[in-house]
């Protein structure tokens, strides 16, 4: 096996796979490649962030019972939310659906991979939406490598309806959570399904 390196078009994609060893065949070009243990491994560093994140959640809402807004990030848990399949906007509606903080999770291991806001909650997924992209990859090197994945949406209804409330609310659970898909956590986690 030839240990190639993998020349990405963003610097700050290099950091969790420059140095990979991978079968000149393995990859196309201009693209990034993971066996299935960097892949694994960079899915339980994000998952144990997020659980750590749920735990600590748990914790304080027993310890500090106080009332706070239903919009606080700390009483939100993706985790517990009813889960959608992916497919859920090509079904037929009558409408063009209502606010909410939506969460694309991978349920196979409990993972948050992106968080985004929406006032269309049926209209936001039809047509061109970055990480659907990055989705397709993502279930593509699983695929590859013989490992599950599970890709499902959760809602949360009770989002603010105007618009600058409902994106303070998603850039605070973003923080939180910080989920790899999501732009703001690109250089913690890297970009390896752009």
């Amino acid at each position: 096996m030839v240990g190639t390196r993998v020349y990405l078009l963003e610097a700050n994609q290099l950091d969790l796979f420059a140095d990979i060893a991978l079968p000149k065949s393995a990859c196309k070009p201009e693209s990034l490649c993971m066996d299935a243990e960097a892949l694994v491994r960079w899915k339980t560093k994000i998952a144990a962030h997020q659980q750590r994140t749920k735990e600590n959640q748990l914790v304080q809402g027993t310890l500090f019972d106080v009332a706070k807004a239903h919009i606080d990030p700390d009483k939100i848990d993706p985790f517990n939310l009813c889960i959608h399949p992916m497919s859920f906007y090509r079904l037929p509606v009558d409408s063009p659906g209502a606010a909410c903080i939506y969460f694309v999770l991978d349920s196979a291991v409990e993972l948050i991979l992106y968080i985004g806001e929406t006032c269309r909650s049926n209209k936001r997924w039809q047509g061109t939406h970055d990480c659907k992209r990055y989705l397709d990859n993502y279930q593509s090197l699983h695929y590859q490598h013989g490992l599950s994945s599970a890709i499902n949406m959760a809602f949360w209804w009770d989002a603010p309806v105007q618009t600058k409330p409902r994106q303070q609310l998603e850039l605070s659970l973003i923080q939180k959570w910080q989920p790899p898909f999501n732009k703001e956590n690109w250089q913690r986690w890297s970009q390896p399904f752009r």
